[in-house]
């Protein structure tokens, strides 16, 4: 599973950089869709038991 948790971290570290960039730039509705993607993929991490 180390590729997977290696992918989540990579998606989960580029997302969290992409929604600091949509809330300086004050895009809400990028904000809200990069936080989502956040949500999904530490649901997706915590239901394959990938420790964040």
């Amino acid at each position: 599973m180390g590729e997977f948790t290696t992918t989540i971290g990579h998606r989960l570290d580029q997302a969290y950089k992409n929604l600091q960039e949509a809330r300086s730039v004050g895009d809400d509705y990028l904000a809200d869709t990069f936080a989502a993607e956040i949500e999904d993929l530490r649901r997706l991490a915590t239901d394959n038991g990938v420790s964040l």
